[in-house]
């Protein structure tokens, strides 16, 4: 079997989307999808605008007794800490959960009217999110009974749920959980937990200016692993530790990956676990950057995987890590093919349309793999990302190198879990149509590759030039995204990805993947936001403002052209190589702006093109969407992985079983790995 067809049979079609350094769900759904057939039931159920999947662990019975123990234990880790990222979500999270899953499971009054299904439907949407505000959007979930209705719930259960907790579900209070609008006190104007509730942007300005790194060329990650509150008017961190916030959790946490690092498969995945065990005790920020450091040249074994307060995108000002965990059990063979990328990152950086200054001399210590998960937790479940890249400190990157990995068993379950028939009504043309439907896939898996392994390895700030969270603020993360989501468009359009054997005609693939982008960044998109509404997440805007820059630099020679037929709006490429090269200079000014730290120029970039929204366009789409009911976000429940012992208490097999219902591990998860008070 050819590159190409295992590509088409594994992929899921556009998942060129928010990476968080992470891809995240698919952000278009389509029906152009090969999937392989099988028995296994990738639906679990739906409500509200949510799709609950399952996945399968390939493999797992090719895994020795050790392997498998050593899954087990950083699973059992990752769940150890679950209610950190409730709590991090959301200061009131805790309680609220506890109570909504009291009445849940008690109440034995009417379960057949409107009010109960609204109920259960806004629980299992919270359960979603990790938290009452949307997993994607950041808005406060709105629940469809009134609090006449609760209040009768909790009274029929016995259950108490008042003062804050029980009035934030219904007023407008702490209505956006990361507001990064521009002209607001965006930590202020935040419900994140990551501050206190009078921290202001400035305070934290002030308290991070005067903090110094020992090594000023290895900027220690400040804030990643604290909470930063006011006590008597002075600035605290609370940090993330033993015997410190969340310790008990954390004590849990460490339990587990003490177990996995005595079944460590290699020395050097041993060493690293006992680095992140310290860390835990600890919250000490350079054995942190130690663990990263030996975690990235950790490359040997068949298991890996992710663990601990890591992305920034939930602090609106980029300093403070999420909980999340992923384990991951590699696929060798897809991993050997997406090596290719890898192997050629240098040729790719040599060859960019970047300033010389700003291009690395040596790309080292990229590595790509295909991975299977085998279970996750906290800011990665139950929406989970689809492809990874870490560790997040720039300087790590460019000394070490970085692990970059696709989830290929949940781009299998995106795959499998059925279509909506959304890309026939936004497409402009029968050839776009046959466009994507022959080469979508390749060329979507082929940008993620490009994306993750190239965009975010490549370039390098100025000397002198302070991290981006601290020079480009509220618009760092949406600029890194867009940056690498450009690196992937320019190469996208290649000669050289034929010339590697990664596809059979590059130029079709090429266009495939323009098409897609445009019609992603100008129209479907979309779909996720409320009539009026603004785009806010990071990953939306960058494709909002690359796509809208293209098209407005383009207007001259007609590179996009918007197209009106019927009442409806369509984009067609008219020039590729044209757009190719705008995706260059854009490139090249992206970073730029990140190379100098140009604030002026990124917030003039990202309110410019990235924010507003047409908003006729905008009716017009939701509309046309409104014939396709699949919703929009996907998730998943975790297979379940159940030790059987002996006699003497030592495991003796592992078996994978999967849950029924979403309600169920959710349940059961809040009973076994609720190691936290409501209030922290």
């Amino acid at each position: 079997m050819n590159l190409k067809s295992i590509f088409k049979i594994c992929l899921f079609a556009l998942v060129i989307v928010a990476c968080k350094n992470e891809v995240k769900e698919p952000a278009e759904p389509t029906e152009m999808v090969e999937a392989v057939e099988t028995d296994f039931s990738f639906n679990v159920e739906e409500f509200a605008d949510i799709k609950i999947l399952r996945y399968q662990i390939p493999g797992w019975e090719a895994l020795s007794l050790k392997e498998q123990k050593l899954v087990y234990y950083l699973t059992q880790a990752g769940l150890a800490g679950r209610d950190i990222m409730w709590d991090q979500n959301y200061r009131h999270n805790l309680t609220i959960r506890t109570a909504l899953e009291n009445v849940y499971t008690t109440y034995t009054g009417d379960k057949t009217t409107d009010n109960w299904s609204n109920f259960e439907s806004y629980l299992k949407r919270v359960w979603f999110s990790n938290g009452i505000h949307h997993h994607y959007s950041n808005a406060k979930l709105v629940p469809d009974f009134n609090k006449a209705y609760l209040n009768e719930l909790l009274a029929a259960t016995n259950t108490t749920l008042e003062g804050d907790a029980f009035d934030v579900l219904f007023n407008d209070k702490d209505a956006k959980k990361v507001n990064q609008a521009k002209g607001v006190d965006n930590v202020l104007e935040s419900a994140v937990n990551f501050y206190g509730p009078d921290v202001t942007n400035a305070d934290v300005a002030s308290f991070y200016k005067a903090k110094t790194s020992p090594d000023p060329t290895k900027p220690l990650s400040y804030g990643l692993n604290s909470q930063l509150v006011k006590e008597n008017g002075v600035l605290k961190e609370r940090v993330y530790k033993s015997g410190g916030l969340y310790g008990a959790a954390i004590d849990e946490i460490v339990k587990w990956l003490e177990k996995a690092q005595g079944v460590a498969e290699n020395e050097a995945q041993g060493n690293a676990l006992g680095l992140l065990i310290s860390y835990y005790k600890t919250g000490d920020l350079q054995t942190w950057d130690d663990y990263n450091v030996a975690w990235t040249a950790a490359t040997e074994g068949n298991i890996d995987y992710i663990n601990s307060f890591i992305e920034v995108y939930n602090d609106p000002l980029g300093y403070r890590g999420s909980y999340e965990t992923v384990v991951q059990i590699n696929d060798f063979d897809m991993s050997k093919k997406m090596a290719v990328v890898s192997g050629n990152a240098q040729w790719f950086e040599d060859n960019s349309p970047l300033m010389d200054e700003h291009k690395k001399k040596n790309v080292v210590g990229v590595t790509y793999k295909v991975v299977n998960v085998a279970g996750e937790a906290g800011d990665s479940s139950p929406s989970t990302p689809i492809g990874v890249n870490l560790p997040n400190a720039n300087w790590i990157r460019a000394a070490v190198g970085s692990k970059s990995v696709s989830l290929g068993n949940i781009i299998n379950a995106y795959s499998n879990a059925g279509s909506t028939g959304r890309l026939a009504e936004f497409v402009n043309d029968e050839e776009e149509l046959q466009l994507e439907e022959e080469y979508g896939q390749l060329a979507d898996k082929l940008h993620t590759a490009l994306h993750e392994v190239i965009g975010h390895a490549s370039g390098q700030l100025n000397p002198g030039v302070g991290e981006t969270k601290e020079t480009l603020k509220t618009y760092a993360s949406t600029l890194e995204e867009g940056r690498a989501d450009l690196v992937g468009l320019y190469y996208l359009y290649d000669s050289k990805l034929q010339e590697l054997g990664l596809v059979e005609d590059w130029e079709k693939v090429g266009k495939a993947a323009y098409d897609g982008y445009i019609r992603n960044g100008l129209l479907t998109q979309l779909i996720r936001l409320d009539l009026g509404d603004d785009v806010e997440e990071a990953h939306m805007r960058n494709r909002q403002w690359v796509s809208s820059w293209a098209f407005e630099k383009g207007k001259a020679d007609n590179v996009i052209e918007k197209i009106t037929r019927d009442g409806k709006t369509y984009f067609n490429i008219n020039d590729y190589k044209k757009l190719h090269e705008l995706f260059g200079q854009l490139l090249r000014e992206t970073q730029r702006i990140k190379s100098e730290g140009d604030y002026a120029a990124v917030e003039a970039l990202v309110e410019g093109y990235g924010v507003k929204v047409d908003q006729a366009i905008h009716a017009e789409v939701l509309e046309r969407n409104k014939q396709f009911p699949s919703p929009p976000y996907s998730g998943f429940v975790n297979p379940v992985l159940v030790p059987e012992t002996n006699d003497a208490g030592e495991i003796t097999a592992i078996k994978v079983t999967q849950p029924n219902a979403f309600a169920e591990q959710m349940l059961n998860y809040s009973k076994v790995y609720s190691h936290l008070p409501e209030v922290n």
